[in-house]
C-alpha cells in the first residue's frame, strides 16, 4: 500500500463537475492499494498518519500533528501510485489491486482514520474519474510505501 501525503491549505475533490468534497488546513492523501495489501498495511499507515509530524509549532518548527493542530483530511484513491515503469513507455498497473480487494480496503481505510480523528474524514469516490485541486502547503510531500517500514 502506498500513499502519498500532501499537507495542504485547501483541497477539494471534483466528480462529473459537482463538489464532492472539500477540506481546509490539512492532509490530502492519495491512496494506492496493491493485490498484496491487507487490514495490517492500513493499519501501520494510520498509525503513522496520524501521528506525522509536518504542521508548523510556535516557532514554526514542522512538531504538530494533523490531531494537534485539528486539520482535515481528504482521501482519494489512486491506483497509478504502483505503476510499473520498467518496460516501454505505457504504465503497467499489474499490481494494483482489483475492485474487488481495493474497495474494502479503502473503506477500512477511512472508517479507521475517521476514528482516530476528530474532524470528519472526506473522501473522493473509489474509480471515479476526479478532478482533485489543491494548495500545497509548504510545500510538503511525503511518500509512505506500507512494505518499506523504515
Amino acid at each position: 500500500m502506498r500513499v502519498v501525503i500532501q499537507r495542504v491549505s485547501e483541497a477539494s475533490v471534483t466528480i462529473d463537475k459537482v463538489l464532492k468534497s472539500q477540506i481546509g488546513n490539512g492532509l490530502l492523501i492519495l491512496l494506492g492499494i496493491e493485490t498484496a495489501d491487507t487490514e495490517e498495511d492500513v493499519d501501520g499507515l494510520i498509525k503513522k498518519i496520524v501521528a506525522l509530524r509536518v504542521f508548523p509549532d510556535d516557532q514554526n518548527i514542522m512538531n504538530c500533528s494533523v490531531q494537534e493542530v485539528n486539520g482535515e483530511v481528504l482521501v482519494i484513491s489512486q491506483f497509478t501510485l504502483h505503476a510499473s515503469t520498467k518496460k516501454g513507455n505505457r504504465p503497467s498497473y499489474i499490481k494494483s489491486a482489483r475492485p474487488e480487494i481495493a474497495i474494502p480496503l479503502y473503506e477500512y481505510f477511512i472508517n479507521q482514520l475517521a476514528l482516530q480523528l476528530p474532524q470528519k474524514v472526506q473522501s473522493g469516490v473509489f474509480g471515479a474519474d476526479m478532478k482533485v485541486a489543491l494548495i500545497n502547503d509548504g510545500p510538503v510531500t511525503i511518500m509512505i510505501d506500507s512494505r518499506n517500514r523504515e
